[in-house]
């Protein structure tokens, strides 16, 4: 650990202590080794004046603690002098000063040779004296040392006594953490009968517990770092508390905001009803005006073709009133003519009576030929009146025809103006719907998503009569708290209690319908364009296969898939008088060890487990550009109709793998993929939809105690385990359930 190595390293080492428990001058030895003939033999040598003010490098200690001999230097003899006024020497100094031979011109002058002997002595004395104050320093300095160094070990022995504590305290650590993990892999032998799992749980534990050790390692140097971690905790608490606290305000406001969407769904579906309403009586009344349009352009046809025939008759009318008119003409001509002949005549019988006094018969014949002329006139003017009659009766009946075509025009023109309207009304009203609709998807699925993408729902089996008085049967209640209601479970074996919660908790009186009201939402999500995934997962005899196919030839018990595709064709059906197009394709899988097969093959014969019936297929998973999951080669086909769906999921079950095991006598031993593909067009709108049903039966997933599984059983168990992670995943779905 990083504090004990920097204990450690301030701790002297023994050796060292007891080396300079006995301090003396490092150069002493120099002094007593030389001989009496030496000294003699040294001659008077000038010392350079010692300079008082300054003090070296107390070179000479430092290589006494060292314990070896003083290195030889190149640096001059320091003259400076000490803080006792002594001169201080160096090796070299101390070299030249021992090595040092007196020069003297004479030899016989024996007091040139004392006065020498005097100086060299004297200099030795100042070297022996500066040794002696050295050597006292180095043991008051040891003594300092000493203190120094028994404080060190006080503190060292205290912090070695908390060292221990602690060092106890994190072994009663590790003994309870060896305890847990002891207590921790017993149960994990118990629980785990896979060895691969069992290995790699092994391997985890043992990497926490050289993470531990790792830890553990790492605790004094932790230590330091504690109350730094605990100010930096208590200021993450509270950022954490706020955090919390903004965290309640938003959901109470996404609670309120998604109140305030329910209720705005809730109006617009309202409105939506309205306007369909609205709509539907804008269409019956458009189509009565469309019959009555109709019949009021046959009225106005037989009116034109009456116009017409009146006209002709007008103009044939017309022209006999010319012709009468000319014969009234020349009748009127005539009979001025003949009146004028009369007149004539009867001037002339006045003339030739008075004249000639002609005889009676001429003039009775005359009279007669008068009264002729007459009656001619009499029976022209009475032809003539009536053809004036006639000639009226045809002016008016041309007067009425124009007003009567003139009266089917503008009625025809007032019904037009009022289709126009009602197609305009019936265009907006259209628009209202599509906008209705748009903002139906959008509400619906911002309420799919307020509720979660991800979803898990509880279904809990009625109690059979083999569950009932088994030694380990579970006691299960449902909490009744607002919170829990209709979300948790509560299980309870051995006197232990065990609590759950899921987005939804459908109970054992729990009927199909009442499974499938919550999932409609989503299959018209799918409608919308989303990719959605449904599956059941739970043990073998949980009611997976019941919940997803129900009972055949039960209407009441149908499960989720029949629901769910009659759900899709009835919206496909709604949604034509709308201008949608639908396309469906269906897609039928299993994945039974590891291995995708075809259940909608063509001449698929029964299902053999030793063989890999796939008709010499190889399937793959594959991803396109956008995103999309498929099978390589697998049978699509096309569907119109649930009936057609239907067909097609009794013969894939005819086709699917099942077994026998001790919990239930036809268990799935496979996966089930039913995949439901729609495309939709609006062309009006220029609107297009894609979207995925992916429905799936898991097989059955439990322990192998209760099963029994062996052989091919256990296999397929086992591989069930290890595949939920593999091809379900692989989807990309936008919403699981």
């Amino acid at each position: 650990m990083a504090p004990n190595k920097s204990i450690n390293q301030n701790k002297p080492p023994l050796s060292s202590l007891s080396s300079s428990s006995t301090p003396s001058s490092p150069n002493s030895k120099y002094v007593v080794d030389v001989s009496v003939e030496k000294r003699r033999k040294i001659g008077n040598v000038k010392m350079p004046p010692a300079n008082l003010s300054t003090r070296t490098n107390r070179q000479a200690l430092t290589e006494r603690n060292g314990g070896g001999d003083l290195p030889p230097s190149s640096d001059p003899p320091s003259t400076t002098g000490s803080e006792c006024g002594v001169t201080e020497f160096t090796k070299e100094s101390i070299d030249a000063l021992l090595s040092e031979r007196l020069k003297v011109k004479n030899k016989f002058n024996y007091k040139e040779k004392c006065d020498q002997m005097g100086d060299y002595i004297k200099r030795l004395k100042e070297c022996l004296r500066w040794f002696q104050q050295l050597e006292k320093n180095c043991a008051s300095e040891i003594e300092s040392l000493k203190e120094c160094l028994e404080a060190k070990e006080k503190k060292y022995n205290e912090i070695e006594m908390l060292m221990k504590a602690k060092e106890e305290e994190l072994n009663s650590i590790i003994m309870e953490l060896r305890r847990n993990f002891e207590a921790s892999q017993e149960k994990l032998l118990k629980e785990q009968s896979d060895k691969l799992e069992t290995m790699d749980l092994l391997a985890k534990e043992k990497e926490a517990r050289v993470s531990g050790e790792r830890q553990l390692a790492t605790l004094a140097e932790d230590l330091k770092r504690a109350q730094q971690d605990i100010a930096g905790a208590n200021q993450k608490i509270q950022s954490l508390n706020d955090m919390y606290k903004r965290l309640q305000e938003y959901n109470t406001s996404l609670q309120q905001y998604n109140s305030k969407l329910q209720s705005e769904l809730a109006t617009t579906n309202d409105g939506l009803k309205r306007v369909e309403k609205e709509k539907a009586a804008v269409v019956e009344n458009l189509s009565t005006l469309r019959g009555h349009y109709t019949s009021l352009q046959e009225q106005l046809s037989s009116s034109r073709a009456s116009q017409e025939d009146a006209v002709r008759q007008k103009d044939v009318l017309a022209n006999e009133a010319g012709t009468l008119r000319t014969d009234m003409q020349q009748l009127r001509e005539d009979r001025d003519r003949k009146a004028a002949q009369v007149e004539a005549l009867n001037s002339e019988l006045a003339k030739w009576q008075d004249r000639f006094g002609q005889s009676s018969a001429d003039l009775d014949t005359m009279i007669v030929k008068s009264n002729e002329l007459e009656g001619k006139y009499l029976s022209q003017a009475d032809e003539i009146r009536k053809l004036r009659q006639q000639l009226a009766i045809a002016e008016k009946k041309s007067e009425m025809s124009d007003m009567s075509a003139m009266e089917t025009r503008t009625e025809f023109e007032q019904q037009k103006k009022f289709i126009l309207e009602l197609q305009s009304r019936l265009a907006d009203a259209e628009m209202k719907v599509v906008e209705g609709e748009k903002l139906r998807k959008k509400l619906h699925n911002t309420i799919l998503e307020l509720k979660g993408n991800i979803r898990v729902f509880c279904r809990v089996r009625p109690l059979l009569s083999d569950d009932v008085g088994a030694p380990d049967m579970k006691v299960i209640s449902f909490p009744t708290t607002m919170e829990l209601l209709g979300r948790g479970i509560d299980l309870t074996q051995n006197g232990q209690k065990h609590s759950f919660t899921f987005d939804k908790v459908f109970m054992p009186d729990a009927s199909q319908e009442d499974v499938f009201v919550e999932i409609s939402q989503l299959v018209q999500s799918a409608l919308d364009g989303y990719k959605v995934c449904i599956f059941a997962y739970g043990q073998t005899g949980s009611g997976k296969t019941f919940t997803m196919m129900g009972k055949p030839g039960n209407p009441h018990e149908k499960g989720l898939i029949p629901r769910t595709l009659e759900q899709v064709f009835e919206t496909r059906q709604a949604l034509q008088s709308q201008g949608w197009k639908y396309e469906m394709q269906v897609s039928m899988l299993e994945i039974y060890n590891e291995t995708i097969r075809d259940l909608l093959l063509p001449n698929r014969p029964g299902f053999d487990a030793s063989k890999a019936d796939n008709g010499g297929k190889q399937y793959a998973i594959k991803h396109d550009a956008n995103g999309n999951t498929h099978v390589s080669d697998l049978t699509i086909v096309d569907v119109c109709s649930s009936r057609e769906v239907s067909y097609l999921l009794e013969r894939a079950a005819q086709s699917r793998s099942v077994g026998k095991t001790q919990m239930n006598e036809q268990s799935s031993r496979s996966h089930f993929v039913f995949t439901l593909r729609i495309l939709g067009v609006n062309e009006s709108t220029e609107q297009q939809v894609q979207g995925v049903l992916n429905l799936i039966d898991l097989a059955g997933s439990e322990r192998l105690s209760k099963s029994g599984s062996t052989g091919d059983r256990l296999r397929e168990t086992q591989v069930s385990s290890i595949g939920l992670c593999c091809f379900f995943m692989d989807l990309s779905l936008n919403r699981l359930f």
